[in-house]
């Protein structure tokens, strides 16, 4: 499949003739949400390039492409087809990592007529139920990333001395939170600028939906192996020092920061979590004169404890999981996702960057357009469509838990201890935003008051009993029970005007 694009996966350790490998693009992946246009070139451009390497190394490929009069749009007719129409013998599989293509898959099973047989896609550290198993055992009813993530330190022996970790401490999470200075010039973002005009031009001729924006001469992302590891050269030696400092850190003026913007390669993969890790790892260990262990503590926890962390939770509470909305949010996202379109200009930047690339790094995903979307009590099926849709990296596996979870505190609690909402005081902290922006972020109520302010304190009152008996929320409950009854009541009329007019703001 289009993310199952491992090279050294050992399917590809001999050659044999016997063996016919399908790929196939396809309408029902396509359209089964509506995808930024980038996301859709970047799976096909990388499994095309694959294809043709894998070929040139001596394997057999059936390749459909999506405009192939052969392609059915759908992965169980054309399999089903195909066994029948080539006489084939024996059908094999990897494992899929979304649960809807998991489930096709094994309803194909009784259907073939020949022996059926999966195997695992050998790409992530865990098996699919090694973390429920990890947190049953352990009798957990809180499934908090930080034990997950010493286990796989540990497991994995990475930044480990014996059973201690390097440094004397497990997070440097403290250190990670720094916004940029003002005359901070960022490192320019490494991209490959190649054309891509043929497929774009197919798939506007086949009539698919999409979103975003897209230079079809000039297509920035990696689409192969070897420009996947060009970016993860350049992460760990021009990045990687910068990286913990400023990896929630936002700004008008650049897009990519000292990210790595690895996660479509390993998504895809192209790349595998434990090369990356091990490369980063490698390479600070020999320059740790110049690079601090905190810059890469944060990175590898982001691999291997919350990537493998988020998996774990998918496999673990699908299909069920897609339908939780504990907080029973309703609303319609907002037409300005669509468009940027807002006067919020922390939105506006967000929005308008993740069309113009098909990329936002996790703060802005989290703290910005998430943070919106919670507290304007929007649906979180809404919430997810759009996530899985405008980003390049996301595929449900990784997106659901994220934006269900951890953004929209859908699940009520298992993946967050609190709500990720905030007022205009954190994006001031962590962003110049502010400063540029029609609204005020001081003023909570009146003329030009940001709207963050006041939803803030509506989100608190509308689930003012149930944060009463969160740990981590209390305080601001507390907080907004001291508040006089004219204040409450102006903050409630300021947020009420605001989710009125949600789409002027």
């Amino acid at each position: 499949m289009g993310d199952q694009l491992n090279a050294n996966h050992s399917w590809f350790n001999s050659i044999d003739k016997k063996v016919s490998y399908l790929m196939m693009e396809m309408k029902q992946e396509t359209n089964y949400v509506n995808h930024h246009v980038q996301k859709i070139v970047a799976f096909f451009a990388s499994m095309r390039n694959f294809k043709e390497e894998m070929e040139e190394a001596g394997h057999q490929f059936i390749y459909y492409q999506l405009d192939d009069k052969r392609n059915q749009q759908d992965l169980q007719k054309n399999i089903e087809d195909l066994v029948k129409s080539e006489g084939f013998e024996q059908f094999e599989y990897q494992l899929p990592d979304e649960f809807r293509l998991d489930q096709q898959m094994n309803s194909l099973k009784d259907k073939l007529g020949i022996p059926v047989r999966s195997i695992d896609s050998e790409h992530f550290y865990t098996e699919r139920y090694e973390m429920k198993e990890f947190f049953e055992k352990k009798k957990s009813k809180q499934w908090l990333m930080e034990s997950f993530y010493r286990h796989m330190r540990k497991k994995h022996d990475l930044m480990m001395d014996a059973d201690q970790p390097i440094g004397g401490k497990w997070n440097f999470d403290q250190s990670n939170r720094k916004s940029l200075p003002k005359d901070h010039k960022v490192i320019d973002a490494k991209v490959f600028n190649k054309d891509v005009s043929d497929i774009l031009e197919m798939i506007d001729g086949e009539g698919v939906n999409y979103i975003g924006e897209i230079d079809a001469k000039n297509f920035i992302w990696p689409t192969n192996r070897e420009e996947s590891l060009e970016l993860l050269h350049f992460f760990k030696t021009k990045c990687l020092p910068l990286f913990g400092d400023y990896q929630d850190a936002m700004t008008d003026d650049k897009w990519s920061l000292y990210h790595s913007r690895l996660s479509f390669s390993m998504n895809s993969k192209m790349l595998s979590p434990a090369e990356v890790i091990d490369a980063v790892i490698a390479h600070w260990e020999a320059n740790q004169d110049e690079i601090d262990i905190s810059q890469v503590e944060g990175f590898v926890r982001q691999i291997i404890g919350w990537r493998e962390y988020m998996r774990g939770i998918y496999w673990a509470k699908m299909p069920e999981y897609e339908n939780e909305n504990q907080l029973n949010h309703q609303r319609k996202l907002p037409g300005f996702y669509w468009t940027a379109k807002t006067k919020m200009n922390c939105m506006h930047h967000a929005i308008k960057q993740s069309l113009e690339y098909a990329y936002a790094h996790h703060i802005q995903r989290l703290m910005i357009t998430g943070n919106f979307a919670l507290l304007a009590n929007c649906q979180p099926q809404e919430v997810d469509d759009w996530y899985l849709g405008i980003y390049i990296d996301a595929i449900q596996w990784v997106e659901l838990p994220n934006t269900r979870g951890m953004s929209q505190y859908a699940d009520g609690g298992l993946i967050a201890t609190k709500p990720y909402v905030s007022s205009a005081n954190y994006i001031d902290k962590m962003s110049d935003h502010c400063g540029n922006c029609h609204y005020s972020k001081s003023k909570k109520t009146g003329e030009n008051a940001c709207p963050f302010n006041s939803l803030y304190w509506n989100f608190i009152d509308r689930h003012e009993e149930e944060f009463a008996k969160n740990q981590r929320m209390s305080m601001m409950v507390a907080s907004w029970r001291k508040r006089k009854p004219e204040d409450k009541e102006a903050l409630l009329k300021q947020a009420e005007y605001y989710l009125e007019n949600i789409e002027s703001l």
